[in-house]
């Protein structure tokens, strides 16, 4: 894959990331604490307490996949994108464009996860 449409791709996902990142945050700021909002009803505050949960688990993987777009981005900046941070071997273009923050081939991910990171 080229340079240019790497940066493309990549750049795109940091838009797609931090825009949800920014509505989430603004909806966790939006709504406050729980503890604020308490009515006198059970039921609504354990459904608003499980919305916020989610809302913050939704937030801080949003917040990991940041962290990846960084690390797509340094690898753009030194040559290394499209390569696998495992063995270096070619991730396919029609990988990269499904999925432009992948580090590497399938099959090195699919071992990844079964494994755990070492």
């Amino acid at each position: 894959m080229n340079e240019r449409r790497a940066r493309e791709l990549v750049a795109g996902e940091r838009s797609r990331v931090e825009a949800a990142l920014a509505g989430l945050n603004s909806e966790i700021h939006d709504e406050g604490s729980l503890q604020r909002q308490q009515t006198g009803e059970y039921e609504d505050a354990g459904s608003a307490l499980g919305t916020e949960s989610i809302t913050v688990a939704l937030a801080a993987d949003l917040r990991e996949q940041l962290i990846a777009v960084g690390r797509a981005e340094e690898r753009i900046a030194l040559g290394t994108y499209g390569r696998s941070v495992d063995s270096g071997a070619s991730i396919p273009d029609d990988r990269l464009e499904a999925e432009p923050l992948a580090e590497r081939t399938v099959e090195e991910q699919r071992l990844y996860e079964q494994r755990g990171p070492k």
